[in-house]
């Protein structure tokens, strides 16, 4: 049984275990180019999981909000995932315990993976947010709650900037079901975020360099790093539309971190899409 909350996870999590090899990773694995559209919109039956009626997470019912009019337009448009790494999505990461029941109920990483081979297949820009602590990091004289518990739980460790020592198969490496994406030759890997948006990184100069405006943004988690990146790319000019089963959040007894950054969603980003909508959405501007 995974641990419950964040106090049981800080007390069990205090090394990374290997997560499956490389080798069976690429098992199966197709390029990018043999990657056809009808692959990239058939769902898998975990990727359609469907929020029920009187669920938290259901739409409502009738809507105070006036509905989205974003269209997406090729040459414009970008997919930016941000932390898909083995500490949020593999069940060997410090952070499993409080993020994978969620995970699982959004379809989490079925539907960041139908994202990848969807922008891939359309030949938009992908781009990659990720998060990780060096040691001069551990230095920082104040934190805030979350901040203090991903450096106690070693989250995101990497051994420094210029380092790649005990990287593979770590928890800041990525999930191995989507390396063969990321390592495609064409993804974008920006610089580490340090707490939860991209002020710090180079996510928005390299999306601008891309001449993109309209972002579809994915990964993890909900109310954290992606709800970040939302308010910040919206501030400095994006339209952006979050694929609301494509991210997920910590349950602990403080809150449901995904509810939380749904309603924000609803009322914030330009577009809400589920997976469903946005590989279709992709689809239609493909080159």
């Amino acid at each position: 049984m995974k641990p419950a909350n964040l106090k049981e996870l800080d007390m069990k999590n205090d090394d990374h275990e290997s997560v499956t090899s490389r080798r069976d990773m690429l098992k199966g694995v197709v390029g990018a180019a043999a990657v056809g559209l009808a692959a990239a919109l058939s769902p898998t039956a975990q990727a359609q999981s469907k929020a029920k009626p009187g669920s938290p997470y259901a739409d409502p019912e009738k809507s105070a909000l006036p509905p989205s009019t974003m269209e997406l337009a090729r040459g414009r448009t970008a997919l930016l995932v941000v932390d898909p790494q083995n500490d949020f999505l593999s069940e060997k990461g410090v952070a499993w315990g409080v993020v994978g029941e969620s995970v699982r109920e959004q379809g989490t990483i079925e539907n960041i993976e139908r994202l990848f081979k969807a922008a891939m297949a359309a030949g938009i820009p992908v781009v990659v947010s990720p998060h990780y602590y060096y040691p001069s990091d551990k230095g920082w004289k104040f934190e805030g709650a979350l901040e203090k518990v991903m450096h106690n739980i070693k989250m995101f460790d990497r051994a420094g900037p210029l380092n790649v020592t005990g990287f593979e198969g770590s928890g800041a490496d990525w999930l191995d079901r989507f390396k063969p994406y990321i390592s495609d030759g064409k993804t974008i890997v920006a610089s580490p975020h340090k707490v939860y948006g991209p002020q710090n990184n180079d996510v928005v100069l390299q999306l601008r360099k891309q001449r993109v405006d309209q972002v579809i943004l994915a990964g993890m988690s909900a109310n954290l790093c992606i709800e970040s990146h939302l308010r910040e790319l919206l501030e400095t000019g994006f339209e952006v539309a979050v694929v609301k089963d494509a991210t997920a959040g910590a349950k602990i007894p403080d809150g449901d971190g995904y509810l939380a950054a749904l309603i924000n969603f609803r009322m914030i980003a330009n577009a809400v899409w589920s997976a469903d909508e946005a590989t279709r959405r992709i689809a239609t501007i493909a080159g």
